[in-house]
């Protein structure tokens, strides 16, 4: 996906243009860069009076946005037409007939955002054969791999993170990489000038997420069976409830605890083969060499049941009174003990 986005990124910059930019997919930050990078930079700003039109798809319909596609520029050797929101557009299996007829002198971005395109549509068919369009998914990323894409965000901007940093801000703020940017962005804004490297003190003071009382922190402790570090944070979780939600805590165990199952079933444990098949960076590969030490096989599976039990406890089924604080060291004590 990054490196679709960087080739047309590639395209864009060098002028290189294509009829129609269908932009699809659960992932909208990809979806916006280009939609935006078209927005700013295709026309001057003269040109943009005349030649440049925003149409959002709640508000619109086929029909008007062929007829304004159609539309010759004036002084001018391009239009752009964008179609943000498309995905409320009605019938815009009817954009089908500009798709086979488009007028070159346009260019159409439909900004297709949470969702694809059904490939058995007759628009998705027109556009995947011709070569006039670009025809971009932009999907969510797996959470294994939010990490690294911290990190060679960082990287982009010559900062290097501290090994912890990519894995805490993973946790802290999910998959969504439009809120990782807008929190890295504000890291990097904040840090002195000169700076080459974020420490996880950084991530605490600028973005307020503890270095010590996180789920990572706590899945650390676990692996470890480092009873009193996992006694702190869990203390510092029930009476912090809204800075770690229970659903949060639970599904970060159960991704480390399945991980640790496939970690026992991986008969190559070099290095390199365990980082690529359970998705993680090679320098955490001991710790989960500790961690199977620490719990094997059955107690892995044994645990993997407990969460789920307790996920469901959490949402209030066969559980009438018991806080997500209670819950949470109850949680605990049953891995542990």
């Amino acid at each position: 996906m990054a490196a679709e986005y960087l080739r047309i990124l590639g395209d864009l910059k060098k002028r290189i243009y294509k009829g129609v930019y269908f932009l699809q997919g659960d992932e909208p930050y990809y979806i916006d860069l280009i939609s935006d990078y078209i927005e700013d930079n295709v026309l001057t700003e003269a040109e943009k009076s005349f030649n440049q039109v925003v149409i959002y798809g709640d508000d619109s319909d086929p029909g008007t946005i062929i007829n304004t596609s159609r539309r010759f520029p004036m002084m001018s050797s391009q239009q752009v037409v964008i179609v943000k929101e498309a995905q409320y557009l009605k019938g815009i299996d009817d954009l089908v007939n500009y798709i086979k007829h488009p007028l070159e002198s346009t260019i159409l971005v439909i900004c297709y955002k949470y969702k694809k395109l059904d490939r058995r549509t007759s628009l998705y068919k027109a556009m995947e054969k011709d070569r006039r369009v670009e025809l971009f998914l932009s999907e969510k990323l797996r959470d294994y791999k939010v990490p690294a894409w911290i990190e060679g965000y960082l990287a982009e901007h010559n900062i290097e993170a501290e090994k912890n940093v990519p894995m805490i801000l993973s946790e802290y703020l999910g998959a969504d990489l439009g809120r990782i940017v807008n929190e890295l962005d504000k890291l990097l804004i904040s840090i002195p000038a000169g700076t080459r490297r974020i420490t996880a003190e950084d991530v605490e003071e600028k973005i307020g997420i503890s270095k010590e009382f996180n789920n990572f922190e706590l899945q650390n402790a676990l692996g470890r069976r480092d009873i009193e570090k996992a006694g702190r944070i869990v203390h510092h979780f029930e009476h912090n409830q809204k800075d770690n939600p229970f659903v949060v805590t639970t599904a970060t165990l159960f991704t480390f605890f399945r991980k640790l199952l496939i970690f026992h079933f991986t008969k190559d444990k070099s290095k390199n083969n365990v980082a690529s098949v359970l998705g993680i960076n090679p320098f955490f590969v001991n710790d989960y060499a500790l961690a199977a030490r620490n719990y094997d096989a059955r107690k892995c599976i044994g645990i993997i049941s407990l969460l789920r039990e307790f996920d469901v406890k959490s949402k209030g089924v066969g559980n009438s009174s018991s806080t997500d604080g209670e819950l949470i060291k109850e949680l605990i004590y049953k891995i542990l003990y």
